[in-house]
């Protein structure tokens, strides 16, 4: 497990990276836009492609994930909140695929009391339209964009791996479409892992739903909140309700072992992620580790499931571009449950 944090990109993209280096993380994530505006950052072309040589050729530094802003909502129906949601969307899928970004992480939004199943097919056609308009900005495929579990709050779309399995069936299962886990989200809305049981449960749910394949990230936080109480309050590692042992637990997951994993806590100096924060999560994550160790020392490798697959490589498409997108390569590709 590759691990990181999330950072401002206040003062420019490429500043990021120097902070990056300076706390020793693997993965770095930012906003592609100061996220509860709408106003986009207008980013010269030459500096998202500096941004991603420079991760690209860095020693340490293995990945960029993106989140995208806020505001962004695919659940409601007021057609002027939709039409800055869809501008959003495509312009922060853009800029994350120009500076090198493997995805980029969406809250879907909420549905405003219409009801999850009224809105389903809409979410799932805004995301397949984004996806291809940003691949027509582009002139070529974007970056992978992951659902992100929500903390289960009012109308929130996400609050567990069956809305998001459902979101992703309604959307065909476009292969452009992946996870991303968020732990404090996870145990606020009610599901608890703190045992290897109940971690592998986790797992396997999502195994079974979605797809390994298609988690790309996860973030990884404490818990302000006790479990199931619906909201969105990340802690420091270690010093919430969710706790060391439960992050161990999923952490520790050898199906979950490779991934990038985020940090989004406050912060020991109260500034974000840092030098001291990456420390307890690679320390929580190796007693994690070695917990499992143990259990498949005593009942088999069969005690956890299978490494986690690498993500499908671009596909080669009509016109010598990639992607999934239906009149761009294969034909109604299939969601995981159909292969």
């Amino acid at each position: 497990m590759r691990f990181g944090a999330h950072l401002s990109a206040a003062g420019g993209l490429l500043p990021a990276i120097g902070r990056a280096e300076e706390i020793g993380a693997e993965v770095i994530q930012v906003h592609t836009q100061s996220p509860r505006v709408w106003r986009p950052n207008d980013y010269p072309r030459e500096v998202l492609e500096a941004f991603a040589d420079r991760v690209r050729s860095h020693p340490r530094i293995s990945e960029t994930v993106c989140h995208a802003s806020y505001l962004i909502n695919l659940g409601g129906n007021d057609p002027v909140l939709l039409a800055k949601s869809r501008t959003t969307l495509v312009t922060n899928l853009a800029v994350a695929t120009g500076m090198g970004a493997s995805s980029l992480v969406l809250h879907l939004g909420s549905h405003l009391g219409s009801g999850f199943a009224a809105r389903l097919a809409a979410v799932a056609a805004e995301l397949n339209s984004a996806l291809d308009a940003a691949e027509d900005r582009l002139g070529g495929p974007c970056c992978r964009l992951l659902m992100e579990n929500t903390a289960g709050a009012g109308g929130t779309i996400g609050r567990d791996v069956s809305e998001l399995a459902q979101v992703l069936d309604a959307a065909g299962g476009d292969d452009r479409l992946g996870v991303c886990l968020d732990t404090q989200h996870l145990f606020a809305a009610g599901t608890a892992f703190e045992t290897l049981d109940e971690a592998d449960a986790v797992v396997s749910a999502l195994a079974r739903s979605i797809g390994l394949d298609r988690l790309g990230c996860v973030h990884v936080n404490d818990s302000k909140v006790p479990l199931g109480s619906g909201r969105d309050r990340h802690e420091n590692l270690g010093e919430g309700l969710l706790g060391r042992t439960a992050l161990g637990a999923l952490l520790g997951h050898p199906a979950l072992q490779g991934l990038p994993a985020v940090l989004e806590v406050p912060g020991v100096e109260g500034k974000g992620p840092g030098a001291a924060d990456l420390a307890v999560a690679r320390a929580i994550h190796a007693a994690g580790r070695r917990r499992w160790r143990a259990r498949e020392r005593r009942a088999g490798p069969s005690a956890g499931l299978a490494t986690l697959p690498p993500p499908p490589a671009p596909r080669p498409a009509p016109g010598g571009r990639t992607g999934s997108r239906r009149d761009r390569g294969p034909a109604g590709s299939p969601s995981r449950r159909g292969r």
